[in-house]
């Protein structure tokens, strides 16, 4: 009898560890928010890379639910919920200057017009050690967030409703912007009337004739089909579309510290496919649009835009001076 006990009451403490290991193996599923769509996007590709990668490495013990094409809202309204401890994302692809408005003042030095002569210039800013002091600058400055890795979108460029070749054809235009106080001082800076419209909201602004153009990076244009109501894409290139990937505190809180491992490893991943998703998927994009019938025009010599911009560019990098010259001695 005292065997049959003995052995029962191991099985029972074998089933009870059994249960406890089914329960802290039940996976942990982080939302991730993306304003664009998934297919045809650089963002996208980033998206679906960083899922990949983070389910790999964390044998599907983290999960990663992409909630893309707006559907959580725009990008100011995902980030107020990251920064709210709101329960609706954990993580989400931001503009890297959208942290600006926020106090992040180091974040706005991404955003100046004409910063970057090429995308690897970027990149070599982006491998830096400046760029690791940059992805933290919400935790110095008191924000329950954290950058997790930069990316890029390709430069941004200007669309309109009708034809746009000079800086005198911007006079008195409304150009759509975010809420910005660089983009709007830029945009104004070039002689239009900077309006700001929410990303969700900008077709139909567009064909309703709210306003007149915006900008965006050249995938985004396309698989948003602004083509369709603006059909000039002017080559201007005034910033790089930087980005990153951000994780709400209360969403790292989530993780163990292995876990959080496999997330900064899956960051690094998804950057890596960005770089490379970037000339190709511009290259897709141009092709398309010509068959679209868009109207691709080169802006040949920057130098009266550039010129025209520096109120702005001044304005915002006085505080920053040293920092702004490293950027710029990265090229």
């Amino acid at each position: 009898m005292k065997k049959f006990l003995a052995a029962l009451m191991t099985l029972c403490m074998a089933f009870s560890l059994c249960a406890v290991t089914v329960l802290a193996d039940d996976p942990i599923t982080l939302t991730y928010a993306e304003v664009n769509p998934l297919d045809g996007t650089i963002v996208g590709e980033m998206a679906k890379a960083f899922k990949e990668k983070t389910e790999e490495l964390s044998g599907g013990s983290v999960l990663i639910d992409i909630q893309a094409g707006g559907v959580l809202g725009s990008e100011d309204q995902i980030l107020d919920n990251l920064l709210g401890y709101g329960n609706i994302t954990d993580i989400s692809r931001i503009s890297a200057f959208a942290l600006t408005q926020y106090g992040c003042d180091k974040a706005s030095l991404l955003s100046i017009p004409y910063t970057f002569v090429n995308e690897e210039h970027f990149w070599n800013f982006a491998a830096s050690d400046l760029a690791k002091d940059f992805l933290m600058e919400p935790q110095e400055v008191g924000l329950p967030l954290r950058g997790l890795c930069y990316g890029e979108e390709g430069f941004r460029h200007f669309f309109f409703k009708n034809e746009v070749r000079t800086l005198d054809d911007m006079k008195g235009l409304k150009i759509r912007v975010s809420s910005d106080p660089i983009m709007t001082g830029m945009v104004t800076d070039l002689g239009a009337s900077a309006t700001t419209v929410a990303f969700t909201e900008l077709y139909s602004a567009l064909n309703t004739g709210v306003v007149d153009g915006a900008e965006q990076p050249t995938p985004n244009y396309r698989s948003n089909a602004f083509q369709e109501v603006a059909p000039y894409l002017l080559l201007d290139g005034h910033t790089l579309g930087a980005l990153q990937i951000v994780i709400s505190d209360a969403g790292w809180a989530k993780l163990n510290e292995e876990q959080q491992g496999w997330i900064m490893e899956a960051a690094e991943y998804a950057s890596g496919v960005c770089r490379e998703k970037v000339a190709e998927i511009e290259a897709e994009t141009f092709e398309k649009l010509a068959e679209d019938g868009a109207t691709v025009i080169e802006v040949e010599d920057k130098t009266p835009w550039i010129e025209a911009c520096q109120p702005t560019i001044k304005a915002n990098t006085e505080k920053l001076a040293d920092l702004y010259q490293q950027i710029l001695d990265m090229q």
